[in-house]
C-alpha cells in the first residue's frame, strides 16, 4: 500500500544463508580497504561490544517525534533480517528503546540500526540485542500516527540503502552491500583476510611494518642525499 502518509512495501527476499555465513566471517574494516559504498557514518556505533551481524536489510523511515510505524511494522520482520531505521534527519528523539528491543528479540530479529539515538541501554544489554545508533538519548518518540515508509529507499549515516541489501555490522561500524556487488565483495574480502593473516604473522615474527608495506623504501627514496 502506498499513499502520501504511509508507504508500506512487502519484505524483501532473503539473501542466501551461505553468502551471509561467509559475510559474517569478514570485518567491515577489511572490506573498507577496497569497497567505497554503503558505509554508514562513523558516528553510528554499536550499543553493545562484540556483536557481529550479517543479514538481509529491511528499511524504515519515520519522522522525528513519531514511532507509530516502527511499532506496527516490527511484527513483519524476523530471523534473517536487520532493520535499518532512517530518522529523516532527527538526532534528538529516540524511537528505539526497551519495548522495541524486547519485541525485536522475541521475534528473532538479527539486529537493528538507527540513524539517530536509542534509549534504555540497560534493557538492550538485558536482551543482549545487537544494536547500532548515534548514542543514547532520554527523549523518546510517541505514537502520533503522522506517517512514514516501510521497505522504502533510506539514508543511514549517509549511505543509500534499499530493502534487500546485505548488511555487515560489527565493532568498526555498519556496511550495507547491494546484492549485485555481494559476490565480488565476498571474494575480495576473503582474499584480503587471508593475506592479512599472513602479514600479521610476519609482524609478530619480527618484520617491521614499514619494510613490509614499502613505506620505509618510499621515505628513504625521498630523503637520500
Amino acid at each position: 500500500m502506498s499513499n502520501l502518509v504511509y508507504k508500506l512495501n512487502p519484505m524483501p527476499a532473503p539473501i542466501p544463508q551461505d553468502k551471509l555465513d561467509r559475510l559474517a566471517k569478514l570485518e567491515t574494516a577489511t572490506i573498507g580497504h577496497f569497497y567505497h559504498y554503503g558505509f554508514a557514518a562513523p558516528a553510528i556505533q554499536p550499543v553493545l561490544p562484540g556483536k557481529v551481524v550479517a543479514a538481509t536489510v529491511a528499511t524504515l523511515a519515520i519522522p522525528g517525534l513519531d514511532s507509530t510505524l516502527l511499532h506496527h511494522c516490527l511484527s513483519q520482520c524476523g530471523p534473517g533480517y536487520f532493520l535499518a531505521v532512517d530518522r529523516l534527519g532527527d538526532t534528538k528523539y529516540a524511537c528505539w528503546g526497551g519495548g522495541v528491543t524486547r519485541m525485536a528479540a522475541m521475534i528473532g530479529l538479527e539486529g537493528g540500526c538507527v540513524d539517530g539515538p536509542h534509549t534504555d541501554t540497560a534493557e538492550i544489554k538485558e536482551q543482549d540485542f545487537a544494536m547500532w545508533s548515534r548514542g543514547p538519548s532520554p527523549v523518546t518518540t510517541r505514537l502520533y500516527n503522522t506517517g512514514g515508509g516501510f521497505n522504502v529507499p533510506v539514508s543511514i549515516g549517509g549511505a543509500a540503502v534499499l530493502p534487500g541489501y546485505a548488511v555487515l555490522a560489527d565493532e568498526s561500524g555498519v556496511l550495507f552491500i547491494a546484492p549485485e556487488d555481494l559476490d565480488a565483495v565476498l571474494a575480495e574480502g576473503e582474499l584480503k583476510t587471508e593475506r592479512g593473516l599472513v602479514n600479521e604473522a610476519k609482524i609478530t615474527g619480527g618484520t617491521h611494518l614499514g619494510a613490509m608495506s614499502g613505506a620505509t623504501k618510499m621515505v628513504e627514496a625521498k630523503t637520500e642525499g
